[in-house]
């Protein structure tokens, strides 16, 4: 979608959902946002967490990136967009619940299948994407010879339970966890059908969401 089009779709919103959202937007530009949920999907135009949740404006804090990757906690790191974000979520927040959402058909699982150009133009992408390298070795392992779509399905979702293992290394997110004040949960969400399934970390597996009560 162009820029035209975009300029478009933008009256159609203020002609539809703005007057059906009016008062809310007002409210949260009074109020400020309280939402009570961190976010973490991937940057994949088919995710979209407020489409997916049926979530209002306000309702969820929302951080996205290339294959819904945290890298661990690092105090001697210089800076680190996901790791402010968490910090924020936390300290000025106070979201009760962190998200890791990993989905179908992820273009960074399948990237971490092949190697990626050394070169200047793609240095930063290179660095991001050994947050996933992980994932890959252990699809690998707990299948062995199977098809690469397997392969990339085992990655998928050993991905966000490596991820939430990288959550759990920020002090702040162990500390209020432990404390009972925090729950983080990994979810994958498949595209071709808009289920959204949980991490059962007790049973370690995938387990659809609406069998949360």
């Amino acid at each position: 979608m162009g820029v035209k089009s975009l300029a478009k779709s933008h009256k159609k919103f203020k002609d539809s959902y703005g007057k059906k959202y009016i008062e809310l937007f007002k409210q949260l530009a009074e109020k400020g946002q309280t939402p009570k949920s961190l976010f973490v999907g991937c940057s994949d135009s088919r995710v979209v967490p407020n489409l997916i949740t049926n979530t209002n404006p306000g309702d969820i804090f929302v951080t996205r990136n290339i294959g819904n990757f945290i890298p661990p906690y690092d105090p001697g790191r210089d800076s680190c967009a996901t790791a402010a974000v968490i910090e924020y979520a936390l300290m000025h927040l106070n979201v009760e619940n962190i998200i890791i959402c990993g989905h179908t058909h992820c273009g960074a699982c399948e990237a971490l299948f092949h190697e990626i150009p050394d070169n200047d133009d793609e240095g930063d992408l290179r660095k991001w994407m050994a947050h996933g390298e992980i994932a890959k070795e252990q699809a690998k392992a707990f299948l062995g010879q199977a098809s690469h779509d397997k392969l990339l399905r085992a990655t998928e979702k050993f991905n966000v339970i490596e991820q939430l293992n990288h959550l759990l290394t920020y002090p702040a997110v162990k500390h209020k966890v432990d404390a009972g004040e925090l729950q983080v949960m990994g979810w994958f969400y498949y595209i071709e059908n808009g289920n959204l399934d949980y991490f059962n970390p007790i049973e370690y597996r995938f387990l659809p969401l609406e069998h949360i009560k």
